[in-house]
């Protein structure tokens, strides 16, 4: 296969990577890259819970990938034949399903496929295709490159990664599957070479989280302390509310505040029937504040953290400072000064009740021995039968919407005899396969004698690219990366590697 050029001044550096390809294994070593995705247990927990919490309200809001616009799908060229760099090989799949007894032509759909989720670089929530594949830990995932990979943030792993097997509409039947390490080839990590748009994610167990959450009311401490999804509400009440609160609380509380909308008649704290309030202010003007006294009164200091959705997020226009937080939580945060002003009718009183949303989750097990994982095979002959599986979503390029995404489609024929070309991608060397499937179906594996009553085959290619061989607007042909042993390399690099459990 093509490897990018180094560029000049690179020589010698070259020369002794022949060297050591020719003496041994570290060209090959060299083929693989590997990234962090979440690097620990309690990360990966976030994560899956940021996913399925409110009835999976997060997985419902994902789009398709979209890296794909109208000019890209144009025609794929002939590029010719193809000499296998080693010789063929398989890897033969794990778990069987129960052989049907029906005669009916219907095909099966593998209980390895399901969606990857995942936030890119633009804070947007998108998915692609992917299967669970055979590996030593049972906990590998298949995709295409540009669903774990950020092409357009200099090759990023994409964040909060997951894999869904059997995903329908917000359902995870079989747990979510929190990607832990990714492997693709160093020409795809480094260069975006579209010639290996293929990576194999490794996932911890599988967790099953209440994904509803059950609120409780708590006090300030504890809503300061807890570290998942929280709320506080604040209600309107009276000035003898206010000061009941006060005098309960035996003096200043988080629960109980006043607030004023202009700072008239600053006075100091021993003025009769002084009130302390609240001004909200920006934070540079919150960090400018003094600290000390002015003008006899003193200027304090309050912070107050909102959780908020992501609609009320994106339609703030106050002061406040917005941050999408480690855990995906849409926050704002309040800045305050407090001061001490007379009695007026501009101060308004309120009490806060403070609430967080407690999840419950399980150990949903490896993704291997849930769904089993198909085979692997590479330098395979082209012009054979494979059989395509992914959730097309994304309308063809003249507007016409055959897809929704909700479901699994498949394909079935004949890959091209002859590599294919694509200058949307400076691709030089995939295979082909004639099939109207459109975005959202990217990623899904393609299936090497594959067995309908099994429902297991051998992963053999990866859906890249979507084309238009006969220029009417609509796609006709997928492409996918031609399997090498080079992808057998960064392959068993995956299949080796542990990731272990979430809860």
């Amino acid at each position: 296969m093509k490897r990018i050029l180094i560029p000049a001044g690179g020589a010698l550096l070259a020369t002794g990577l022949l060297a050591a390809g020719l003496a041994g294994t570290a060209a090959a070593d060299s083929d693989v890259a590997k990234d962090n995705l979440a690097t620990s247990a309690a990360n990966a927990k976030a994560i899956a819970d940021f996913w399925a919490e409110n009835n999976g309200a997060a997985l419902k809001a994902a789009t398709e990938s979209n890296i794909w616009d109208k000019s890209d799908v144009a025609k794929l060229q002939s590029k010719g034949g193809y000499s296998s760099d080693t010789k063929p090989g398989s890897t033969a799949p794990i778990g069987e399903e129960k052989k049907t007894s029906s005669k009916v032509q219907n095909v099966n759909m593998p209980k390895t496929i399901g969606k990857v989720f995942f936030v890119n670089s633009k804070g947007e929530k998108k998915w692609c295709s992917a299967t669970s594949i055979q590996s030593q830990y049972r906990n590998l995932v298949a995709t295409a490159g540009h669903c774990v990979y950020d092409t357009g943030a200099n090759s990023d792993v994409m964040s909060k990664w997951v894999f869904v097997p059997g995903y329908y509409q917000g359902k995870a039947p079989w747990g979510i599957y929190v990607g832990k390490q990714a492997f693709t080839h160093y020409d795809f990590d480094v260069y975006e070479d579209y010639d290996r748009d293929y990576a194999f994610v490794t996932v911890y167990n599988g967790v099953k989280v209440d994904g509803g959450g059950k609120t409780k009311q708590v006090s300030k401490a504890e809503w300061d302390k807890y570290a998942g999804i929280k709320d506080a509400k604040d209600q309107e009440i009276s000035q003898a509310e206010y000061q009941k609160c006060v005098d309960y609380n035996g003096g200043e509380t988080p629960d109980c505040w006043a607030k004023a909308s202009d700072l008239e008649d600053l006075v100091g704290p021993d003025y009769p029937d002084a009130t302390k309030v609240l001004k909200e202010v920006s934070k540079e003007q919150y960090d400018a504040a003094p600290t000390g006294k002015k003008n006899g009164a003193k200027a304090e200091q309050a912070t107050v953290t909102e959780f908020v959705t992501e609609s009320q997020y994106k339609a703030y226009k106050g002061p406040g400072y917005q941050k999408i937080d480690d855990k995906g939580n849409f926050t704002i945060t309040h800045y305050f000064l407090k001061y001490w002003v007379k009695k007026s009718t501009s101060v308004k009183y309120y009490k806060t009740t403070f609430f967080i949303v407690e999840t419950g989750s399980l150990d949903a097990g490896r993704l291997g021995d849930n769904v089993g994982g198909q085979g692997f095979a590479w330098n395979q002959p082209t012009g054979k039968a494979v059989r395509v599986f992914g959730y097309p979503a994304a309308p063809h390029p003249d507007g016409n919407k055959n897809y929704t995404g909700v479901t699994p489609k498949w394909c079935y024929g004949n890959t091209t005899k002859k590599l294919v070309g694509s200058a949307a991608k400076k691709i030089e060397e995939h295979v082909a396969l004639k099939c109207a499937m459109t975005e959202g179906a990217d990623g899904g594996p393609w299936l090497y004698k594959y067995s309908n009553s099994k429902r297991l085959g051998y992963v053999n290619g990866v859906t890249s690219t979507f084309n238009d061989q006969d220029s009417n607007g609509r796609v006709d042909y997928i492409s996918s990366p031609y399997f090498d042993g080079e992808t057998n390399t960064v392959y068993k690099a995956a299949a080796a590697s542990w990731s272990g459990k979430v809860v």
